[in-house]
């Protein structure tokens, strides 16, 4: 399963992320006519990624000081 926000929501990534053996789950964008599956309950454990990575930046801020 890939999470990802709604800047990847293009058809080529999805192709790209299909045909490699997973599944996207990334909000449709609004201006879509049609709108592909999406999981909003899988999508929250993407808040935890970005929470993590959020994380690594203060600490990387404090080591260069």
């Amino acid at each position: 399963m890939v999470n990802g926000d709604k800047g990847y929501d293009s058809d080529a990534l999805r192709k790209q992320i299909r045909e490699r053996g997973a599944l996207a789950n990334i909000p449709p964008k609004a201006n879509r006519k049609q709108k592909p599956c999406f999981s909003p309950f899988l999508y929250r454990d993407r808040n935890a990624i970005e929470r993590m990575f959020c994380r690594l930046k203060d600490f990387r801020r404090i080591a260069t000081r």
